[in-house]
């Protein structure tokens, strides 16, 4: 088989790489980044990103960055209450792998150390500026260097602006959602003690919600806010250019009249990087996710809103499912591999993408129906807050 190329070397595409160094395939790895950089804050891996992890020999390596929740609280944020809680300390015993909260440097790290530089060829600071369908189908790419390669297959894991996806599918760009992130990182030194508990929370309100849980070893509070806003910028990238300064007022006045303690959390924050969402509509076909000897992976393919926190898991599934592919497929024509792996993924990501657009409604719900979302938490939490479909496959 011929060598093959991932353009993009986020999350996603180191993944992919990995599956395809463990399947004997050699391959490019691009990323238009000159280095690797502090992106992004904390993340969540269920059991199902977990156990795949451990699959791929890195769960010693995952033990020592990550952190494990014993609890995923859901609380009122209006008033600071407690509406349930679902208890994550069994996660191992019931999915086979453990629910853990990671920095995405830490997990980028983890990845970037178990490739193996002479079967994947990486190349830092070179962007795929152009891509086209030679003879037989066969791909042909141009780096922003002018050097044109005629791969074997290309995999496209360049994010939710995705040059190949733009370039092969031509179905414009993301669609801005009106929610904006706004992230930041705490010291869990300088915050009292309730804010250091092993626990994942959210905190929920009329149009936001806030989610934090620790991250290195406790010794830092992921903390993000997200917000629903008149404000819809479409514009790629984690941070948007906002002073400090306006971001603190813009949350303040977000969070006007709910529990003082978001409001003191919040004081404590120096740094933030807002983050205007955009997704698209769920997938609808294999053809969405592969044509020919092209395939698209992780958010390039499927970006979600992050209210599920299966964006990396999801890319990571994806991944999985390559490799497993390439070994159903042995000695296939690149384009068969590709076609089986969007046949086995594309409606598990669509509905992923359409439980966190979901998700989204009734964490920011209104009126009557955040009553009935609270009542029916504190009836039914454990139940409503699991998700053994998701956990328990891939």
């Amino acid at each position: 088989m011929s060598e093959w190329l991932i353009v993009g070397a986020g999350i996603g595409g180191l993944a992919a790489a990995l599956a395809l160094q463990r399947q004997g395939v050699l391959a490019q790895l691009w990323e238009q980044a000159p280095a690797f950089g502090e992106a992004g804050a904390g993340i969540q891996l269920g059991p199902n990103t977990t156990r795949l992890l451990r699959a791929w020999g890195l769960d010693a390596g995952l033990r020592k960055i990550a952190d494990r929740p014993q609890a995923l609280i859901s609380r009122d944020a209006r008033d600071g209450a407690e509406l349930g809680r679902l208890d994550l300390s069994d996660f191992e015993q019931r999915y086979g792998a453990p629910y853990l909260c990671i920095h995405r440097a830490d997990l980028h790290a983890l990845l970037w150390a178990a490739i193996d530089s002479t079967q994947v060829l990486h190349r830092l600071d070179n962007a795929m500026v152009d891509i086209r369908l030679g003879a037989e189908g066969r791909p042909l790419v141009t780096d922003a260097r002018g050097s044109v390669q005629q791969p074997g297959a290309v995999i496209g894991a360049d994010g939710l602006w995705s040059r190949v996806r733009h370039t092969l599918w031509q179905d414009g760009p993301p669609t801005p959602t009106g929610h904006w992130a706004y992230r930041t990182m705490l010291p869990t030194r300088l915050l009292s003690p309730r804010w250091r508990e092993p626990q994942v929370q959210v905190w929920m309100a009329p149009g936001l919600h806030a989610v934090h849980y620790p991250v290195r070893q406790g010794e830092w509070l992921n903390l993000v806010v997200l917000v629903e806003s008149s404000d819809t910028v479409a514009a790629p990238g984690w941070d948007i250019s906002r002073a400090p300064g306006q971001i603190q007022a813009d949350l303040h006045q977000a969070l006007r009249g709910l529990c003082p303690d978001l409001h003191d959390v919040l004081r404590s924050a120096e740094q933030w990087r807002a983050w205007a969402l955009s997704h698209r509509a769920p997938l609808r076909s294999p053809d969405d996710m592969a044509r020919g000897r092209v395939a698209l992976l992780g958010d390039a393919a499927h970006p979600m809103l992050p209210y599920m926190a299966q964006g990396a898991g999801m890319a990571m599934e994806d991944a999985w499912q390559l490799a497993q592919s390439l070994a159903q497929w042995p000695g296939a024509d690149a384009s068969q591999v590709l076609q089986d792996y969007a046949q086995a993924r594309w409606a598990r990501n669509a509905r992923v993408q359409r439980k966190a657009m979901r998700n989204g409604e009734i964490f920011h719900a209104r009126g009557l129906q955040a009553w009935a979302r609270n009542a029916a938490l504190r009836m039914a939490a454990p139940r409503l807050m699991d998700q053994p479909w998701l956990y328990g496959a891939n």
